[in-house]
């Protein structure tokens, strides 16, 4: 029996996916398993693997194209068996990123296969690479231009053509279409800053004894802590003795998590994307620094798994290594609370009337009003900074 391959939903925000690569081509014979192709997902480019064993008879959708969740993008089938009716519930294809025009779809009773998919070709624009990124530096629409290249095909030389035949415009810059990670942020932060009422807190952090921390591990240990695994420690440790700030608002309720799962914002050329750690609570402040390594590196590499970087109930940005000072963090529903971290600073500091220097960082902390209150939030941010300037309790008897 025929198998239709779709672009799958593999995230609770992915609306729609690119096909980034197709690791099998038509006539290729796959087993149920097998990586059919590369999707890009709004935050990691993941293996869409085969469900069913067979050749590929059909693909429908090019690399590069964009299409939404659900659409039917490929057909397994035994070579001598008929796919017309897996074609049948073929859905329209999303506006790809290269801004094309989607043909309308079909149904094969109308319309042969074939047929349906040339007067889709017809209805794109074909033309190269460099063609393309020549128009939109040019301002030229290549919706005007009859190619000369290959099936008709819009070449370099055709743009070159068209742009010195039309009059000169005063340039207006160019649009560059949203990667699938910007229209996810553009979906999470409308949906996050206008309906939820944030509060914030800030507090200053005397980070000396952290430093020094610091410091000791990478003198005695190969591996040693970056600033952001201390910061993941204190916060789990904090949380673990204020629980109320390790909840979600779910609209009747309050619920408080079992776990303190904290997510880590890495930013990426086109965006950002939250790793998290889970039960950071339970976990030594080097095992917690070798799993945000190992995550960071996938994460930039947009190799994470959904589960690795969703379900987070506390987050922690850092851009102090950027040289920022001071910033607030936009909540990610569920969460209820969020920590933007400043850089370290050498600044002048007054003790028993003696101006000294010392080492501070500021700390930003933003809070759902709905699930949390300003002083819950300020005996939280107590604590966490009390465990930071004491940050032996970081380390467990067996990390010393």
């Amino acid at each position: 029996m025929a198998s239709r391959v779709v672009m799958p939903k593999l995230t609770d925000t992915m609306e729609e996916g690119v096909v980034v690569k197709w690791k099998k081509r038509e006539g290729d014979r796959v087993a149920a398993g097998d990586v059919l192709a590369e999707i890009e997902t709004d935050k990691a480019v993941m293996d869409l693997e085969a469900f069913a064993s067979g050749i590929l008879r059909k693909i429908l959708v090019r690399e590069g194209e964009t299409v939404k969740s659900g659409t039917l993008i490929g057909v397994i089938a035994e070579a001598d068996e008929d796919i017309t009716n897996a074609l049948a519930d073929r859905i329209e294809a999303a506006p790809s990123t290269q801004a094309e025009k989607p043909a309308a779809s079909a149904r094969p009773s109308e319309t042969p296969p074939v047929v349906a998919e040339s007067a889709a070709k017809a209805t794109r624009i074909l033309a190269s690479p460099r063609a393309k990124a020549l128009a939109a530096e040019k301002g030229v629409d290549l919706s005007t231009i009859t190619g000369t290249g290959p099936d008709g095909r819009i070449v370099e030389e055709d743009v070159l053509k068209a742009a010195s035949a039309a009059e000169p415009v005063p340039s207006t810059g160019v649009d560059v279409p949203l990667s699938q990670m910007r229209k996810a942020i553009v979906r999470a932060t409308t949906q996050s800053k206008a309906p939820v009422p944030h509060f914030y807190l800030t507090i200053e952090i005397d980070m000396e004894e952290a430093e020094r921390l610091r410091h000791h591990f990478k003198q005695s240990r190969r591996t040693h802590p970056s600033v952001t695994d201390l910061l993941i420690k204190a916060a789990a440790l904090a949380l673990a003795k204020h629980p109320e700030i390790n909840v979600s608002f779910t609209g009747e309720a309050i619920r408080r998590h079992g776990s303190i799962d904290i997510g880590i914002a890495v930013g990426m050329e086109d965006g950002l994307v939250t790793p998290v750690v889970r039960n950071c609570g339970a976990k030594p402040l080097e095992q917690i620094a070798a799993e945000s390594r190992a995550l960071i590196e996938r994460a930039r590499s947009r190799r994470l798994q959904p589960q690795e970087y969703t379900g987070a109930t506390f987050t922690i940005s850092n851009l102090g290594m950027f040289d920022v000072d001071n910033f607030i963090a936009v909540l990610m529903p569920p969460e209820a609370a969020a920590l933007a971290v400043g850089a370290i600073r050498d600044v002048p500091v007054a003790k028993k009337g003696i101006v000294t220097i010392g080492q501070r960082m500021t700390v930003t902390m933003s809070c759902d009003h709905r699930a949390i209150d300003g002083l819950q939030g300020a005996q939280f941010l107590k604590e966490f900074k009390r465990i930071l300037e004491h940050p032996i309790e970081l380390i467990l008897p067996k990390e010393l």
